[in-house]
């Protein structure tokens, strides 16, 4: 494989750095060419300088002083004094995606991460895509916008799927099967998830994540969102995509044949193999995690997953099928709740019944406009975004504003 220039957005995050780390253990097959991230500026410069990379993004922050960082850690580390070129603001990550590296990974969270994903979808490079929300957000737009084989799935559970999907033709598969360890709370009723504290919902059992991430694990949103994620993704019916919780989360995800055989994917609960995937589909890198030890005596469970404590699953099945801006609805209301939810303004199941209440607000926003409101470009999408975070902040009595308005 020849060397392949990558983006990596959301580089001072979770998938960022271990992306980072990836690169750094294969130089002979990747050169970051351009880094973006949010607010983390110091760690960014230290980025920056550690690859060479010839453009810095900042979402917030001052291109001069961010240069000079990135030139000052650079004669730290006994390298070169030059200074890449730096672009601080709201679309700062965007210009990152569109420069035409050969892999862009967008590793952003949150629905921001749209027009990035559009953006290196239209630049013609391969997307290795973390940020499920842009996809969530701009389903149509998204699948219009890349050509087939384009859109490389880093989050562990698609890239199981795909990797399983190499074993047969996709008029052979019967189901796919989502694993989900069950969060923190896995066994709990609806009733003794009342008084969950916010510190115990950022407990995961298995992968240390941001603050959003871990919370919609432990409501399991963010199965809810992958359920859709991989409709769009693998074009199945909602109706032959299953969730089943496996705690343990050695099983990534599954496929059924309609021969009646089953392929999983195995591996440490870790994302360094979808990363690397992501960055190398669709070969395979060297030595990337250590592979199970099938000499070693171990037990994985396999459980239904329990609606009535945890209703996000069968809440995304609805607004997939909805399809439209509901997606849009269910991801940004849930951010709002999530944020009340640590805020002490709302109590734990208060976020996926918040998430409720505004997508049924929002289906009959649609029944009174006469149909399914427009989500025919971003700012459409974006507007539906808006109005469900207002919408979701009205529900749950915080006021305030939002910086996406």
């Amino acid at each position: 494989m020849s060397i392949r220039t990558v983006a990596v957005l959301g580089s001072t995050g979770s998938i960022g750095t271990q992306a980072l780390e990836v690169i750094a253990r294969h130089p002979d097959r990747f050169r970051v060419v351009a880094l973006a991230a949010g607010g983390n500026t110091d760690l960014l410069a230290r980025q920056a300088a550690a690859t060479g990379a010839g453009f810095v993004a900042a979402a917030s922050g001052d291109a001069e002083d961010l240069g000079a960082a990135v030139a000052e850690h650079g004669r730290a580390a006994g390298g070169g004094s030059g200074t890449p070129e730096v672009v601080v603001g709201p679309d700062a990550a965007t210009e990152a995606a569109s420069r035409g590296a050969d892999v862009v990974l967008n590793g952003i969270t949150g629905s921001i991460g749209l027009r990035p994903t559009l953006a290196a979808l239209e630049a013609g490079s391969t997307l290795a895509l973390a940020n499920k929300e842009s996809l969530i957000v701009g389903g149509p737009l998204v699948r219009a916008a890349a050509a087939p084989g384009q859109i490389v799935p880093v989050d562990s559970e698609h890239s199981a799927i795909a990797q399983c999907l190499r074993g047969g033709r996709a008029e052979e598969v019967r189901r796919l099967v989502v694993t989900a360890s069950g969060g923190p709370f896995r066994g709990r009723t609806r009733a003794e998830l009342a008084d969950v504290a916010p510190q115990q919902a950022l407990a995961h059992p298995n992968f240390s994540m941001g603050r959003v991430i871990t919370t919609n694990s432990a409501t399991l949103v963010n199965k809810g969102l992958e359920v859709i994620e991989a409709h769009l993704l693998f074009d199945v019916p909602f109706a032959r995509i299953d969730v089943v919780v496996h705690p343990q989360q050695w099983i990534h995800s599954m496929v059924e044949f309609h021969d009646g055989s089953t392929i999983a994917q195995a591996g440490p609960p870790r994302m360094l193999v979808p990363i690397a995937l992501g960055l190398s589909w669709p070969e395979r890198l060297e030595d990337v995690d250590v592979p199970c030890d099938w000499s070693a005596p171990q037990s994985w469970d396999f459980h239904p997953l329990d609606d009535e404590a945890f209703p996000a699953v069968r809440l995304a099945r609805e607004v997939g099928e909805a399809g439209g801006a509901s997606p849009a609805v269910y991801n940004a209301a849930n951010e709002v709740a999530v944020d009340a939810f640590h805020d002490g303004a709302l109590p734990f199941v208060g976020i996926v019944d918040t998430v409720s209440r505004v997508v049924a607000a929002h289906h009959d926003r649609e029944a009174h406009n006469g149909g399914e409101l427009d989500a025919s470009s971003v700012d459409s999408v974006l507007a539906a975004d808006r109005w469900a975070r207002k919408q979701a902040r009205q529900v749950v009595g915080t006021g305030g504003t939002d910086p996406r308005e």
